[in-house]
This record gives structure tokens, sequence and C-alpha cells, in this order.
């Protein structure tokens, strides 16, 4: 094809995509040590972002799973505040007998409160040093009532709660050195010892109740003069009537003073834990996004010296007939090739530290696929912005400048 005057019309000059990939990556082959060092703060930076969003991830689907396993139907029903005097309420003594006739509680346990009662290794040991553990008179319903299992022994039955025995809570056992039921330890509780039968593990519906004592409820009528009243209740529901019950328990349980009766549903303070996880994992992603940042930073320094030390290259280029859009095709290919390179090894590396801390913790492992692809494309996107001014800068030098200044 020919022009109006006669010439040859030559050819718009053209790059194909290998041939770009070609050009793009000379820069990392040739200096090979400097581009591994430059990855390395793309890849920490992703690295971070998707191992906590899997730590993250995996930490509330155990969470969650907990939730599930011990049921959002179990109320706690405690003394509120008097408005009367201020201080606080006590529950009427007919309270556990009243909460068993609401239409939808399917079971329930209470713990009585042992007036001044504390609990040693051994008489011979300081009256002041009582560990932090609250002795309870407790319902023998109260394992299933909680979801609560025993890490070692049993827990009370109709025979050893009349007799001076107790179940300690896995803090309080801890506390008072009681590893092993086989050598039948004993421990010291207001003026006799109590025979240990068994060890609860950790409660997860109740934390207070891992540094609690816990003895049949006649033991503590005969003992510490204690009246009937309840400490707490806890209620299982129908979970179609959860609303309902919880709507009602307060007048059901005192029904001179409803507003005095506190009622709540502890897998609600599981639900806010997992939501505090969540809101703990937006700061730390925050501190990977300055690291990812950081990264694209050294990339974008690194570009700035491979344009000036590859004068020579772009003029002779340029020379040879490369078009400025060819010279900013090479160099973004070069940063984004860089950047790819640090976010799929961040991304492998976040995983491998989420799969290792999972099996670490016992934990069921998720690696959300949202995270692995998010992090390649935000390493993508560094790179493009990165990558993005240098190139620019290498496409406006004109050949003879850049072969003269050599």
């Amino acid at each position: 094809m020919t022009t109006a005057s006669g010439r040859p019309e030559l050819e718009p000059s053209r790059l194909l995509p290998r041939d770009i990939l070609a050009v793009g990556s000379v820069g990392l082959r040739t200096r090979k040590l400097r581009a591994a060092l430059s990855a390395v703060g793309i890849a920490i930076g992703i690295a971070s972002m998707v191992a906590v969003l899997g730590i993250s991830s995996s930490s509330q689907a155990a969470l969650l799973d907990q939730i599930d396993a011990l049921g959002t139907n179990l109320l706690t029903v405690e003394p509120g505040q008097s408005f009367i005097g201020g201080g606080t309420s006590t529950l009427p003594g007919a309270s556990t007998a009243r909460v068993r006739t609401i239409d939808g509680v399917q079971g329930s346990a209470a713990l009585y409160a042992a007036p001044d009662a504390s609990v040693r290794r051994s008489e011979f040991v300081d009256a002041s040093q009582t560990s932090g553990i609250t002795v309870y008179g407790s319902d023998l319903s109260l394992p299933g009532a909680l979801s609560a299992t025993l890490q070692s022994g049993t827990f009370l039955t109709d025979a050893t709660a009349q007799f001076p025995t107790v179940v300690l809570g896995s803090i309080a056992a801890r506390r008072l050195g009681i590893t092993d039921l086989d050598a039948r330890p004993q421990v010291w509780i207001g003026d006799r010892y109590y025979a240990v039968s068994g060890v609860l593990a950790p409660v997860t519906l109740d934390s207070s109740l891992d540094r609690a004592a816990l003895i049949g409820l006649e033991e503590v009528k005969a003992h510490w003069d204690a009246d009937t009243t309840p400490a707490k209740i806890y209620l299982r529901t129908d979970e179609e009537q959860f609303d309902r019950v919880r709507a009602i328990v307060g007048a059901a349980t005192n029904p001179e003073h409803p507003e005095e009766v506190s009622v709540s549903r502890p897998s609600d303070v599981l639900q806010a834990k997992a939501a505090a996880e969540g809101a703990f994992t937006s700061l730390l992603l925050g501190l990977g996004a300055v690291a990812l940042l950081v990264g694209g930073v050294g990339i974008a320094n690194v570009m700035v010296i491979s344009v000036i030390e590859r004068r020579s290259e772009i003029g002779l280029r340029r020379a040879l007939g490369a078009t400025r859009r060819h010279i900013t095709s090479q160099f973004l290919t070069e940063s984004l090739l860089l950047s790819a390179m640090g976010g799929v090894a961040g991304a492998l590396l976040g995983a491998v530290v989420t799969v290792a801390y999972s099996v670490a913790q016992g934990l069921q492992t998720v690696v959300p696929l949202e995270a692995v692809v998010g992090g390649i494309l935000a390493a993508l996107i560094i790179g493009a912005v990165a990558g993005l001014y240098p190139s620019m800068r290498a496409a406006k030098l004109s050949p003879t400048e850049a072969l003269r200044t050599v």
C-alpha cells in the first residue's frame, strides 16, 4: 500500500502480548536479587492481610460452631439493682419453682450462695487466702442446663450431695493444686474437709463457674444457715418461644418487683466476642495495608532506579522504532510482574500461616478465597500505581537524549 505521494505506507508499529511480557521481564531476569528484595515488601503486606483474615475466620468459625453446639436458648436470671434503698436485690425463694411452670421452659437449674464460705487447700492455710473461689449450693441438673462437661471425676449426685462433697471449677482446681482425683484430694470449706468428686471443664456459657466450688444444697443449708434464695437461675427454653419466655420471666420470677430481675442470654456474650474479634481484625488489616503501601513505595523506587540505569537501552529501542507506548508497556509490565510475584508469594505464605495456627490451636482451618484473590489483586493495583510514573518517565525520553546521557 502506498500514500498519495507514491511512497510506501508503513504499518503501525505493534508489540504482541508475548513480546511485551518478554521485554518486561528483562529487568527481573537480569537483576534477580533486586527483584526478589522488592517483591518481599509486597509479599509481607499480602501475607499479613491473608493471615489476619484467615486466622480471624478460623477463630470465628470455631466460636460460631461452639455457639450452635451450646445453643442460643439459654437464659440466666439474676438479682438486679434494687430501686428501694439501692444495692442489689434478691430473688424470692419460690423463684426456681415458678420459672419451671412457665410454658416453653424445657428445664432449669439454680445456684445458691453460701455466705462467707471460703475454700482453702487445708485448715492450716491462712483464712485470708481464699484464692478468689466462690462457694455455691448447686442443683444436680446444672451440667445439663449449661451444656457443661466434667474434666475429670463425676458431678454431684443424689447420694453425694448429702455429704461433704465438692465439685471444683477448672480455675479453682488449678489454684488449689488439685490435679489428680485418684489421690482422693480434699479441700477445707468453712470448718470441715470436703472430698473433691469432680472438676468441671471450662464452662463457656458462664465462665464465673470456673472459679467456683459447688456443693449440695442441703450442705449449704446445714452449715451456713443460708436461706433458699437462688443466686442464679438457668433456663432452657423452646427455640420458638424464646422471645416470649424472655419477656415474661422477670414478672414470673418476682411478681412484686419484676424490674429488679436481670435476665440475659449468655450466647449474646459470645456473639459480642465474635464481633469484637472482627473489629480487632480490621485494625490488623490496617497494619497489613500499611506494610503493603511500604512495599508499593519500594517497587516505585526500584522502577525509578531501573529507568535511570537503563537509559541506553531505552534510547536504543526508541532509535530502532519503539514508540512511547511500547516503552510505557515495557516498564509497566515489569512493575506488574514484580508485584504479582510478591502477591502470589504473600498469599501462599498467609495461607500457610493460617493453616499452621489453626492446627496448633485445634481450630477448623478457614482460608477465605476472597482474601487470597483480593490480596493478589491488591498487589497488582499497587504495582500498577507504583510503576505508572517510572514507565511514563521512561517513555518521555527521546532517543537522542537517552543515548547522549549514557
